[in-house]
């Protein structure tokens, strides 16, 4: 794209001395003679023959328009007296005005840009009886071949044609505005000058601030991001009597084909459309927290430049923490848990003038559709939520240590379904507090009745972390329905198995079944089971009883030699005691 160049005054087609010469003698002349016509009398008015004539005519010439015209002039026998061409110079010039000889004026009349024309001009509307000295003798008819390259009149404005108008227009050109287009510049007989596609980029450039041709500048406004125009300029709202270069000749109209890509202002904050807003939204994120969401990324124009969908998995980051360009930072805030939102960035708070990569060009406005996964901050607790409560009086809750037994439902908060205990049939177990579950589902089950049923909202970082784990992204906010099943009374830390009342006064002898002595595994296991049946005592819950009566008969085996004597033989609690009198 040209930029804008102070006009200057030139005059083009025959000097000036030699012109007004001319006029004076076809005045004098008057009307003359003219060569003989087909039937044998005089021309008494031009010929005209059209030979070539385009295919679209937007306008003809009319009386005051100015043209750009090339010529070959030639007498009846051929012989060339006088040719544009031979200058390399058009004839630029205002038709039926008297600058032309007067065959010349009505000749050009109605002519089409590249139409094609064959003028036979009598004498008497050329150069009369006195033709022109050493160039055309007197009474000489005529012979034109002409080719009309421009035309425009001072009362001309710039015109636009909308070649295709974008179905979504989200705002249009206004004076001040940034814009970036691709466009293709040709004369208006077709001839290309100039087109941004060479470069490889689009033109970028302030409208209305006087770095554009006026044409231009006026051209451009009202334009939507993605809409196509033809935007003719005639020449004293572009390069004037000067032209630019050797591309532009004077006095030339210009056609631009222009694609609009994007537009911005420098005064431009990000904007926000609400796509989809789910129901029931009670949290909305703040700078501070930690958020996995999906994204489409595409320029004004429409052009995908990134989506996270390609590379099936969350873009996952701090919100408002520098971590993302300013105006996705500013964009993600505000937004809640499974919104859809589209977030419209200027340059300057995007990528600048640079851009970034080969896919997003310097000065480019950003356009993202956004789904919000989830959102915490490391700060989160658990969040518990009743479903419905016990269907009976609960005078004792769920507390670490117990022996659980639970039904759950685990999803990610946009629904996504990761595991059910329902899938095997049967409740999962486990002991509270003993790192057998993750930590926020743990705690969630604390407190709870038998019957009760709980919505838990558990955090990253009380679940599986950044690393997520078999089937949970990293990062991931996890989304429990649980209902507690049953629930056993958990053993003190460290204890394997407890009395309900004091134990025997001779604990050796009750253990030792056949009196050898001797305490081997199976006379040991035989006990136990029997205070367990006989509800004197009971097991860690949840555990194999074998395994469990197996680990206390290895404690009691001091020097592991596969029976248990009574000088071996000590209760749990008297070991503790032990312990803190040789602590003290």
């Amino acid at each position: 794209m040209f930029r804008a160049v102070s006009p200057s005054h030139t005059i083009l087609g025959l000097p000036l001395l030699q012109l007004l010469l001319l006029l004076l003698l076809v005045q004098a002349v008057g009307r003359g003679l003219g060569r003989a016509s087909p039937a044998g009398g005089p021309l008494e008015d031009v010929v005209i023959e059209r030979y070539h004539i385009p295919r679209t005519c937007p306008r003809e010439v009319q009386m005051g328009d100015f043209v750009r015209y090339h010529y070959n002039g030639t007498f009846e026998d051929g012989k060339k007296f006088d040719s544009s061409y031979d200058r390399s110079t058009l004839v630029a010039i205002v038709v039926g005005v008297g600058r032309l000889i007067t065959g010349m004026d009505r000749g050009l009349m109605g002519m089409c840009v590249n139409e094609r024309r064959r003028l036979i001009v009598p004498p008497h509307l050329g150069y009369g009886s006195i033709g022109v000295a050493g160039l055309i003798p007197p009474d000489a008819t005529l012979y034109f071949d002409v080719v009309l390259l421009d035309v425009w009149n001072k009362a001309d404005t710039v015109q636009v044609s909308t070649l295709l108008h974008p179905a979504h227009c989200p705002r249009m050109v206004q004076d001040s505005d940034f814009v970036r287009y691709h466009y293709n510049g040709t004369l208006l007989d077709g001839t290309a000058f100039d087109t941004s596609y060479s470069r490889g980029g689009t033109y970028d450039t302030y409208v209305g601030s006087g770095w554009l041709i006026k044409g231009m500048d006026q051209g451009l406004l009202g334009m939507c991001p993605g809409e196509r125009r033809k935007i003719i300029i005639p020449p004293f709202l572009a390069y004037g009597e000067k032209g630019y270069g050797t591309v532009i000749p004077p006095q030339a109209s210009l056609v631009f084909h222009v694609l609009l890509i994007d537009v911005h202002n420098p005064k431009d904050t990000v904007q926000l459309e609400t796509l989809e807003l789910p129901p029931g939204c009670v949290r909305r994120a703040v700078a501070g927290d930690f958020m996995r969401y999906h994204y489409n990324g595409s320029l004004m124009d429409g052009t995908l430049f990134d989506s996270s969908y390609s590379r099936n998995h969350t873009y996952n980051t701090y919100v408002g923490q520098g971590y993302i360009i300013p105006g996705m930072d500013q964009g993600l805030q505000g937004a809640c848990m499974g919104e859809r939102r589209r977030i419209t960035i200027p340059p300057h708070l995007a990528y600048g003038e640079n851009g970034t990569g080969d896919k997003i060009p310097g000065s480019a406005v950003l356009i993202f559709d956004v789904h919000v996964i989830d959102f915490h901050n490391p700060g989160d607790p658990v969040e518990i939520k009743i479903l419905s409560p016990p269907p009976e009086t609960c005078n004792e809750t769920a507390k670490p240590g117990d022996f659980v037994r639970y039904h759950y439902n685990c999803s990610l908060l946009d629904g996504t379904r990761l595991f059910s205990s329902h899938d095997y049939g049967d409740p999962q177990e486990a002991t509270l507090g003993a790192n057998k579950v993750i930590e926020g589902l743990d705690t969630g089950l604390q407190g709870m009745c038998v019957g009760e049923r709980r919505q838990l909202v558990v955090p990253p970082h009380l679940a599986h972390g950044e690393s997520g784990a078999r089937g949970v992204p990293g990062s991931a906010v996890l989304l429990f329905a649980v209902e507690l099943v049953s629930r056993e009374e958990g053993l003190p830390t460290g204890y394997l198995f407890v009395w309900h009342e004091d134990p025997p006064a001779d604990l050796f002898e009750g253990l030792d079944l056949n009196k050898d002595g001797e305490v081997p595994l199976e006379e040991f296991s035989t006990f136990i089971k029997a205070q367990v049946s006989e509800g004197k005592g009971r097991l860690m819950p949840g555990q194999d009883p074998e395994k469990t009566i197996a680990d206390m008969f290895q404690n009691q085996d001091r020097n592991q030699d596969g029976k248990i004597t009574v000088e071996e033989l000590k209760l749990k609690s008297d070991e503790d005691q032990e312990r803190v009198h040789e602590e003290l």
